[in-house]
C-alpha cells in the first residue's frame, strides 16, 4: 500500500494510537477505494490479534420480553406496533435457556428486552440473583433500556456484570428525529454515565444509515466513543420495520458497517465488538465479514424458537441460533474457515480485574 496517500496516513495514524483530525476521519469515511478499505481492515485485524489473538467470544442472547412502553420511530416492537404478538418469558423459561446455553459452552448470557414495566426492579433483580446462583462462573449482561440510578445499582448488586444501552446517535437533533418527545438525548447519555460510575462493563453503539444520518453524525459517534471509552460497542445497519414511521426508509449499508468496525477497532483496540444480527440480516455473510474487519463477539440466540419471530426489531431478521450442539459446531466451523476460533470464556474487557 502506498504510504504517500492521505487516507493511508490516517489509517496508519489510527493503528499507532493517534486520533486524526475531523477532516482526515471524514476523508476516510468517504473513501470508496477497495484497496484502501482492505488495508484498513488488515490493520484492524492486526491490532485485534495483538489483544485478543484469534479468539471470538460467544454470548447467549435471550430475548426475554418484547413488550415496550416506548414508541421509538425505528423499532419493530415499539408500543404503537399493533401487529406484534407480545410475549414475556417466565423466570423458569429464562433459567432453562441459561441451562441449555451453559451445557453448550456459553459463559455469558445477555438478557435483552423492550422497556417492559412488568420487569420492575424487584422482579429483574430476583431473576439476576437466580441466574447468578445457578451459574456463578458466568457473566450476566442486561439490555433493558433506560432506568434510574437506583435501578441500575440494584441490578448490579444482584449480580449483573454488564449493561448494553445503545446511544443510537451522538447528535441531539438527530436523536430527536429518531425518538418521540418523551425520550431525551440527555437522559440517554446520563444513563450511560451512571452505568459506568456504578461499575458495569458498559456497551453503547449506534445504527448505521438511520434516517437523517449524515457522515458528520457518524463522525460525532466516533468522537463520542473515544471520549466515553465503552467496554463494548454494538453497531449495525439500520433495517426498516413494518408498522413504524420509518418502514419505507432505505436500509443502512452493510459495507459501511464493516468499515466502521475496522475504524472502531483501531480507535478502541480493547473493545468488545459484536458482529451483530443486523449485520448478518443485511448481508448473508455479514457476521463473518464483521469478524474479519475487527469484531470479536457473536451473539447466537438462545431464546425459545417459538418466540424468536416475535422479537422483530426490524424486518426479515435472521432467526438462526445455537440452541443445539449442531448449531454451535456449525458456527465454530464457519469461524475456523476464516482463521478464527470460537472460545467459551466469559470474554471480559481486558482491563477488568
Amino acid at each position: 500500500m502506498p504510504t504517500n496517500n492521505p487516507v493511508t496516513h490516517t489509517i496508519d495514524a489510527l493503528a499507532k494510537g493517534t486520533v486524526p483530525e475531523d477532516d482526515a476521519l471524514l476523508a476516510l469515511l468517504a473513501c470508496d477505494s477497495l484497496e484502501k478499505n482492505q488495508y484498513l481492515q488488515e490493520r484492524a485485524d492486526i491490532l485485534r490479534r495483538q489483544t485478543f489473538g484469534n479468539h471470538v467470544y460467544i454470548r447467549g442472547l435471550i430475548e426475554f420480553t418484547n413488550y415496550c412502553k416506548n414508541d421509538c420511530y425505528y423499532c419493530g416492537i415499539r408500543k404503537g406496533c399493533k401487529s406484534v404478538t407480545r410475549y414475556r418469558l417466565t423466570p423458569e423459561e429464562i433459567l432453562q435457556c441459561c441451562k441449555n446455553g451453559y451445557e453448550l459452552g456459553f459463559r455469558t448470557f445477555v438478557l435483552q428486552g423492550g422497556e417492559d414495566p412488568y420487569w420492575n426492579d424487584d422482579r429483574l433483580a430476583s431473576l439476576v440473583e437466580a441466574i447468578r446462583a445457578a451459574h456463578p462462573d458466568c457473566a450476566i449482561t442486561l439490555s433493558a433500556g433506560e432506568r434510574s440510578w437506583e435501578s441500575y445499582q440494584k441490578l448490579f448488586d444482584a449480580g449483573a456484570d454488564r449493561y448494553l444501552l445503545r446511544h443510537e446517535t451522538a447528535d441531539k437533533a438527530h436523536y430527536q428525529k429518531l425518538h418521540p418527545q418523551d425520550l431525551s438525548f440527555e437522559n440517554r447519555m446520563e444513563c450511560l454515565q451512571h452505568l459506568k460510575q456504578i461499575g458495569y462493563q458498559v456497551g453503547c453503539g449506534f445504527m448505521v444509515g438511520s434516517p437523517g444520518q449524515t457522515i458528520e453524525h457518524i463522525l460525532k459517534d466516533l468522537r463520542f466513543l473515544v471520549e466515553f471509552q465503552p467496554h463494548m460497542i454494538g453497531i449495525g445497519p439500520f433495517i426498516p420495520a413494518a408498522g413504524t414511521p420509518f418502514e419505507k426508509e432505505y436500509a443502512g449499508s452493510a459495507d459501511l458497517t464493516v468499515k466502521l468496525l475496522s475504524i472502531i477497532r483501531l480507535l478502541l483496540p480493547k473493545a468488545l465488538l459484536p458482529a451483530t444480527t443486523a449485520l448478518g440480516t443485511a448481508s448473508e455473510d455479514g457476521r463473518l465479514r464483521g469478524i474479519c474487519a475487527g469484531a470479536n463477539v457473536i451473539m447466537p440466540n438462545l431464546s425459545p424458537a417459538s418466540v424468536r419471530k416475535n422479537y422483530r426489531l426490524y424486518d426479515n431478521k435472521i432467526a438462526t441460533g445455537a440452541e443445539s450442539a449442531e448449531g454451535i459446531l456449525q458456527l465454530k466451523k464457519q469461524v475456523e474457515r476464516i482463521g478464527y476460533e470460537i472460545v467459551t470464556a466469559r470474554g471480559d474487557y481486558p482491563d477488568i480485574k
